[in-house]
């Protein structure tokens, strides 16, 4: 075992004088004053002894003091000068240390708090992550944007949340940034960096929702292009029109029937492309809602009796779940009952003859489900996008007519196939 250097130090003072007393006993013992002087000698030379020993541990008493106090993390312990000139150096520096780490740790936790409460509030979803890559913590909004999952959330990777738009952004690097669209309606921008924590980097993700800039930004460019072209058409086909049909009351001769047929077929033509132009005129030009108290149970049952003969000519059942009698909205019942028949017709268009719709009223939610043919994921990422459609002759105003009159209503919408194989285009009312 190793002895301290105090006890070393004890250990040869205590060698040395009992050697210098043994040799003075030895030498001067028969000369009584010389030997009871240098007895004196020696007691002084002790004591000086001692109060070296004394001084030198002095400092070393300070720093053990200084430690302990780092230790406690006690930065208001300060050391008054001794008069000493080396411990009094040792002291100041000291103390001068201990004011720089306290204003260091101050300017620590000011920052540290500053920065707790800029995430808490912050508009954006903020998900900060483990050195694990496991979900640690998240910001106010974050916790709205996922609801109930918070609790479930915390201490899993994104993958394992069981949340699509997390599970998407499993793969994001750090430093990358992503635009990511679910159901085909809500827009988030996501990017994810990085801090440094003990020395070692941990991650996290900023997740901001862009659906309605980017929504309104889609209906100004549509609207302006579409009014221009209305502009245009009609006016065009107003005036070619006007001379097909004079052309055609100048012809009454028997012999010019061929070209008036002709004439006729377009005309016709001329018709139905002024319907197709109104059509995407009606886009732009649809009004705001009108609210009024409305009962939905009833609202989608008519509607579902309004389509049931075409769902019958296809061979496809109409079946309404619902157990409620009455469920009270504020809404505008017109528009809505728009959105229902479109939403029944697409669903008859997907179902084969022997196939089922259901429709169902329940806590404020209007879904309307079929198990015709299910919707892939890359078709599912732009069906709400303007004029978008999977069908031949479709135009794509249906579900953008539909889109625009749910989001006037504040009405937070999806359409999407289930793991069971059943399409839901669910509408939550109580958005």
């Amino acid at each position: 075992m190793r002895l301290s250097t105090k006890v070393q130090y004890i250990l040869y003072i205590m060698a040395l004088h009992a050697v210098l007393v043994f040799l003075v006993y030895k030498i001067l013992f028969h000369d009584k004053v010389i030997f009871i002087g240098s007895e004196v000698f020696l007691l002084l030379s002790a004591i000086a002894s001692i109060k070296l020993y004394q001084n030198f541990m002095q400092p070393i008493q300070f720093v053990r003091s200084g430690i302990e106090a780092i230790k406690d993390k006690d930065f208001s312990i300060k050391f008054v000068p001794t008069g000493k000139g080396e411990v009094d150096t040792l002291i100041e520096v000291y103390n001068l240390m201990i004011d720089q780490l306290r204003e260091e740790r101050t300017k620590l936790h000011e920052q540290h708090f500053f920065l707790e409460k800029l995430i808490e509030a912050s508009p954006i979803c903020i998900i900060i992550l483990d050195f694990d890559d496991k979900i640690e913590s998240l910001n106010l909004k974050a916790k709205q944007q996922f609801h109930d999952e918070t609790i479930s959330l915390t201490g899993k990777k994104l993958n394992e949340s069981g949340l699509p738009l997390l599970t998407e952004l499993a793969d994001v690097q750090d430093g990358e940034s992503r635009i990511v669209k679910t159901n085909g309606v809500v827009t988030f921008k996501v990017q994810r960096s990085h801090f440094m924590d003990q020395g070692f980097r941990r991650s996290f993700l900023m997740i901001e929702e862009l659906t309605n800039e980017i929504l309104e930004s889609e209906k100004n460019a549509y609207g302006k292009v579409i009014r221009m072209m209305a502009h245009e058409v009609n006016n065009t086909l107003g005036a070619t029109d006007s001379i097909l049909q004079t052309t055609s009351s100048v012809l009454s001769d028997e012999s010019f029937q061929d070209v008036r047929e002709a004439l006729q077929i377009a005309s016709d033509r001329n018709q139905k492309l002024t319907k197709f132009m109104r059509n995407f005129a009606d886009v732009v030009r649809l009004p705001m809602p009108a609210f009024e108290q409305t009962d939905i149970v009833k609202l989608v049952r008519d509607v579902a009796i309004f389509m049931e003969p075409a769902a019958r000519q296809s061979g496809v059942a109409i079946q309404i779940v619902t157990s409620e009698h009455s469920v009270f909205k504020n809404l505008d019942a017109g528009q809505m009952e728009h959105v229902f028949v479109n939403v029944f017709k697409n669903a008859i268009e997907a179902c084969e003859a022997g196939y089922q719709i259901q429709a169902e009223v329940a806590n404020g939610k209007v879904i309307i489900r079929n198990n015709g043919k299910p919707i892939d994921a890359e078709t599912g990422m732009q069906l709400f996008n303007p004029f978008f459609s999977t069908k031949r002759d479709g135009q794509g105003i249906g579900l953008t007519l539909t889109r625009e009159i749910l989001i006037n209503h504040g009405f937070a919408f999806s359409l999407e196939t289930g793991a069971d194989g059943w399409t839901a285009f669910t509408i939550d009312m109580n958005s």
